[in-house]
């Protein structure tokens, strides 16, 4: 509980001094002391069977004052006198007074005469001494005693309660919570201190003295309203109060005390006897723990399963780890206790216990022994088994893997082995069913080591006693049985495949020989039919023999092809008769050909069918070039008449035109009847047309007898008539501008001379570099410089205006005449045009046609009108006009 506070402490800090100088005028006092006393005293003398109501009055013979102090002191005192008189009295109040003063208290003004004469002061006065001596004096706490230690006792009790400061005997208790906290301290259980209230006085107060007679058996000394109506409370009958609850607190500490003295002694003697108990309790558990341990622990029945077995060494796990230890503790304690009885025997003077026969501690330490030893033949067995047990398990899941990989693997290859695939496949797929036989043989071979390993596996689990043996025996014999019959299959399906592989292969062989002749052959035949059916085209009558001898050879060997034929047939009947015998079921017809027998009889027979008819086509052929060689025989005789003839009159005509025979009028005389030669010789040339007709018409197109066509004889011919007919026009050219320029025939013949020493291949032109040289050796100065160049092509636009790229002996006589003419014509003729013209600067056409004859005024004309200028008068020809239209625009 808390303390008061300061200000609640300084409330109850009057001077004692005060407060007793006000009690000694205050009659409240000797009230107090009155009542208290005498319930004092009545707490004692009531262990003799006695009380006293009037405190003054009972004390007065000394008998009932005698008896108190030896209640209170647990002596005996000298014998009372039994008398009634005064100084019997006065013997026995001596009596206690002078025990009293032997216990060392001081009595002053207090005599037996005072006491017998019923002196209520001095008997108050007594009976506080004896309360001092025997309540008070022995009171002792931390190095105070009497009052100040029964006031530290009160304190130190009190201190941790709320409003409750003890300084005094007297006010310090006046609101009653002082009396409630000291019961409440040593019995929490007889008071609710919570409830309680310092400004209910009263009522703390009651309840404290209530709680104080009723079970602390300390009688009420105070009244609550006597306290509390007093302003100081008298200090000794609070401090007797108060020494009853502190009598009555320590004496219950003293009973406690000599009572626990007693059961310490009764405590050891039962402690002994419960060790002993327990020692042969704890022993008989432990011994029949041992007994009922160790045949668990030499069981050593074997389980089946890793499982089990892991099981029990987690059981024994547990056993070491739960079950063991406590026991290892009991041991020890079982043990210590032992010690530890044996030495609090001798400690008190007991014999030693002698535990009964069989439970020794050395038996116990044998029975543990045979534990431990048993315990330790466990563990390795349990060790052991599970090594053994780890093994079956490893090698039943390792047989478990390979049997499931090995049936895994088997799975389907039965049903594959006893595939009839071959019977339909061909040779090339038999050979791969073959190839991957010969695979599977070589997987089987690799999984005959892991069929051995199960075996092997099956036998190691048998011989380690595994409990499903019997199963994995069922097992191993049934992969065992599956695998020889996987051999057996095996063999018998490489058998069947090779079997099917020879037949194949012979037929293979037989289809290829029969396609390498029937290839051939056929190609002969298809051959054959398109040479019989070719619709063949000739021209000469070797051609047709050759035909013919070819075609007769050709027969010649059909008797050696039906030969083949027949042989070619005789493979394929072979083919057949071996599928018929074998019973092959071929998948296909020949892979290395389509040809048929059926195709090569029916192209057989179409070849014999086309024989006849191509010996037909070759007699009319024969015959047709034979009436075809007459023509061109005849036509090559004509031919190489006319063509010679032609080039010899062309080559004639080209000499007379170069040669310089006689004047240009003897040359063109000889033209004319070369000319007239030449006309005459049509009537051939007809008939030869005629000849042509024949062989166009027989679509005969070379003609080894003539090297010369119609076409060649036709472009002859024409070449022929139209050069004849271009010299004599030359001839008369020549002789135009001979007479028109004046050129004497001397010039004539030296133009004619320059022309054909530069016309080297006699073509009867000259190219631009010939026509050069020519010009350069007349005298003409034409250099390789840019002038001379510009000269040239000036010449070249005049005497090539079309711009052939040759120059013509007239175009060369025409320029040659023009540039040696005598200037002074032009000249003549234009001074005549101003004299027909007069002061005029033109001429009308009535002049002109008035003084030119018609033909030619009429050609001035005509030649002069595109050149008249914008500004010549309407029917008139200016000088202009008459100069260019005469001279050209290089005269002007």
């Amino acid at each position: 509980m808390d303390h008061y506070d300061a200000q609640q402490t300084n409330d109850y800090m009057q001077p004692e001094e005060d407060w007793d100088r006000d009690l000694l005028l205050d009659p409240a006092w000797e009230k107090q002391q009155r009542k208290t006393f005498t319930a004092w005293c009545n707490s004692h003398l009531r262990k003799a069977g006695t009380q006293i109501e009037n405190i003054e009055e009972d004390f007065r013979d000394g008998l009932k004052l005698m008896l108190l102090l030896e209640v209170i002191s647990g002596e005996r005192l000298a014998k009372p006198e039994r008398g009634k008189m005064r100084v019997h009295k006065i013997s026995n109040v001596n009596k206690a007074l002078d025990f009293i003063a032997s216990k060392g208290v001081k009595l002053v003004s207090i005599g037996a005469e005072e006491i017998v004469d019923g002196n209520v002061k001095m008997t108050l006065g007594m009976i506080w001494t004896i309360i001092l001596r025997f309540a008070i004096q022995d009171i002792s706490v931390e190095e105070t005693s009497a009052k100040e230690g029964l006031l530290l006792w009160c304190q130190r009790k009190t201190a941790p309660y709320k409003n409750v400061n003890i300084q005094n005997f007297h006010i310090s208790w006046k609101d009653g919570l002082g009396f409630c906290a000291l019961i409440h301290r040593h019995r929490p259980e007889l008071i609710d201190y919570g409830k309680l209230r310092k400004d209910d006085p009263l009522t703390n107060l009651n309840t404290a003295f209530d709680v104080a007679e009723k079970y602390l058996d300390i009688p009420k000394m105070l009244d609550a309203e006597d306290i509390v109506g007093t302003a100081r409370p008298d200090e000794k009958a609070i401090m007797t109060y108060v020494s009853s609850f502190y009598h009555a607190f320590s004496g219950a500490q003293k009973a406690e005390t000599a009572a626990n003295r007693i059961c310490k002694v009764l405590a050891v003697n039962q402690e002994n006897e419960q060790l002993m108990e327990d020692y042969e309790k704890l022993a008989s558990d432990l011994l029949e723990w041992i007994r009922r341990t160790i045949p668990w622990l030499e069981n050593r029945a074997p389980e089946n399963t890793m499982q089990a077995m892991q099981q029990k060494l987690e059981d024994f796990r547990d056993y070491r780890r739960l079950h063991k230890p406590p026991k290892v503790q009991e041991k020890c304690q079982l043990e210590i206790n032992f010690n530890t009885l044996q030495t609090k025997l001798r400690l008190s003077n007991r014999p030693a216990f002698m535990p009964s026969e069989g439970k020794m501690v050395s038996d116990i330490n044998n029975a543990w022994g045979g534990l431990e030893q048993a315990e330790k033949g466990y563990e390795e067995w349990l060790l052991n088994e599970i090594r053994r047990l780890e093994r079956l398990d490893h090698l039943a899941e390792k047989f478990r893997q390979k049997a499931s990989i090995h049936e895994s693997w088997t799975d389907g290859k039965e049903a594959m082995l006893q595939q009839k695939d071959y019977e339909t496949a061909t040779l090339s797929e038999i050979k791969a069913l073959l190839k991957k036989h010969e695979a599977f043989e070589s997987d089987l071979a690799a999984h005959q080591d892991r069929v051995e390993q199960i075996a092997a596996i099956a036998q190691e689990l048998n011989e380690l006693d595994y409990y499903d043996s019997p199963s994995v025996n069922a097992r191993c014999q049934k992969i065992c049985d599956q695998w020889d019959n996987l051999g057996a299959l095996t063999q018998k399906r490489r058998e069947a495949l090779e079997r099917t592989e020879k037949l194949l292969e012979t037929i293979d062989q037989l289809y290829l020989e029969y396609a390498k002749r029937a290839a051939p052959f056929n190609n002969w035949m298809e051959g054959a039919m398109e040479d019989l059916q070719d619709t063949f085209i000739v021209h000469t009558i070797e051609e047709i023999q050759g035909l013919t001898t070819a075609h007769e050879q050709f027969k010649a060997t059909l008797p050696d092809a039906d030969k083949e034929r027949q042989a070619i047939l005789g493979i394929h009947n072979e083919v057949s008769k071996i599928v018929q015998t074998y019973h092959v079921n071929m998948a296909g017809t020949n892979p290395y050909t389509t040809i048929t027998p059926h195709e090569i009889n029916g192209k057989w027979e179409h070849v014999r069918q086309l024989v006849p008819r191509r010996d037909q086509a070759l007699m009319e052929e024969h015959a047709r070039q034979q009436q075809n060689e007459r023509l061109r025989k005849q036509f090559g005789a004509q031919a190489n008449v006319i063509g010679p003839w032609i080039q010899t009159k062309m080559e004639e005509i080209g000499r007379i035109s170069i040669e310089m025979h006689g004047t240009l009028e003897d040359q063109l005389n000889h033209l004319r009847q070369y000319e007239k030669s030449i006309v005459n010789y049509k009537p051939k040339i007809d008939q030869l047309e005629g000849d042509h007709q024949l062989i166009q018409e027989a679509l005969i197109f070379d003609n080894k007898h003539t090297n010369y066509t119609m076409e060649h004889i036709r472009v002859g011919w024409e070449q022929l008539l139209t050069t004849i007919a271009r010299t004599i026009n030359e001839v008369e050219n020549q002789i135009l501008t001979r007479d028109a320029k004046g050129i004497s025939q001397e010039q004539m013949n030296e133009f004619r001379a320059s022309f054909n020493h530069f016309d080297r291949d006699h073509s009867g032109t000259l190219g631009p570099e010939e026509f050069k040289a020519c010009l350069i050796s007349l005298g003409y100065d034409i250099g390789n410089d840019a002038q001379g160049e510009a000269e040239f092509a000036r010449i070249m636009s005049i005497v090539d205006p079309n711009r052939l790229g040759v120059v013509t002996f007239q175009a060369f006589i025409d320029f040659m005449s023009r540039e040696t003419a005598d200037t002074d014509t032009a000249d003549q003729v234009m001074a005549s045009f101003k004299i027909l013209a007069g002061d005029k600067n033109y001429i009308t056409v009535d002049e002109l046609r008035r003084e030119l004859p018609p033909d030619q005024a009429e050609y001035c004309i005509a030649r002069m009108a595109p050149y008249n200028g914008r500004d010549a008068v309407p029917g008139a020809l200016d000088y202009m006009s008459f100069s260019t239209a005469l001279y050209g625009e290089s005269d002007l």
